[in-house]
């Protein structure tokens, strides 16, 4: 299977080098050119593309770049997919980064939106999770403390590939339903890099609260652009959980949240 990646951001990277590990041939592209990936390519196991070539023979397309440059993608990209070929849309919506969207303010799902300006049908999938975890949290299969990935899209032969392959690279996958209902693992939401159980993603997904998460969402931006680029992902995965009501009673969630106090403080003064 080749798995073409569009981005070459963290979670391009992150995507790259854990697709190349479990035996997928892999493609990526960017804005730059195949000459700005040559570095790239040496530290994930991809080859490096242009642009305008990335669709061919490409099996499973990821588009991994800030969700306001979506429209930016030239249309041949995705006229030179073929029919069978499926479209990831891994991308999340921040406005303080992206600006605000109308469409999405007025209510639009946001991979309801992307599949409107790439003119395919999207599956969502590897955007809750901190791209930092996708190299480095993978588990055998059946193993213990695998981390739960929901998939959503409106083709259940499309969901079922990429839940394949989110389970190849060591996570359990989720059937999460059609596109529409994809908002429940967006930013803000208590599914959003939780790095959740099996057993404990269905519920928070039911718990998915969209106006709630709208606030959360802003919130969540306006913390992590005070806080250094190294902040530790485990401890960003602790105080997410602590703060939807997982691992309270684990001194290590307190002691996470008890830093990340210090960190904002200590950027204040």
């Amino acid at each position: 299977m080749r798995i073409a990646i569009i981005g070459a951001g963290h979670v391009g990277e992150a995507l790259a080098t854990t697709l190349a590990r479990a035996g997928y041939e892999v493609a990526v592209a960017n804005s730059r050119g195949r000459g700005s990936l040559t570095d790239f390519a040496r530290r994930t196991g991809a080859t490096a593309c242009d642009l305008l070539d990335i669709s061919a023979g490409a099996d499973v397309l990821i588009v991994a770049i800030p969700f306001g440059r979506l429209p930016r993608i030239p249309a041949e990209v995705m006229t030179g997919l073929s029919s069978a070929a499926i479209v990831v849309d891994a991308s999340n919506y921040y406005p303080l980064r992206d600006g605000h969207i109308a469409a999405v303010e007025a209510g639009q799902v946001e991979s309801v939106w992307v599949a409107r300006q790439l003119g395919r049908p999207v599956v969502k999938a590897f955007n809750n999770i901190i791209a930092d975890r996708l190299p480095r949290q993978g588990r055998p299969p059946a193993g213990d403390g695998r981390i739960a990935l929901p998939v959503a899209g409106d083709d259940p032969a499309a969901r079922g590939v990429i839940m394949t392959i989110v389970d190849a690279l060591g996570f359990d996958p989720y059937d999460a339903g059609a596109i529409e209902g994809s908002w429940r693992q967006q930013p803000g939401q208590p599914a959003y890099c939780t790095d959740p159980s099996l057993a404990e993603l269905p519920g928070l997904l039911r718990r998915a609260d969209r106006q709630a998460a709208i606030r959360n969402r802003d919130r969540g931006a306006r913390l992590m652009a005070k806080l250094p680029a190294d902040y530790p992902p485990d401890d960003l995965v602790r105080i997410a959980r602590f703060f939807v009501g997982l691992d309270r009673s684990r001194p290590a969630s307190w002691m996470a949240v008890f830093r990340l106090g210090v960190t904002l403080m200590r950027g204040r003064a």
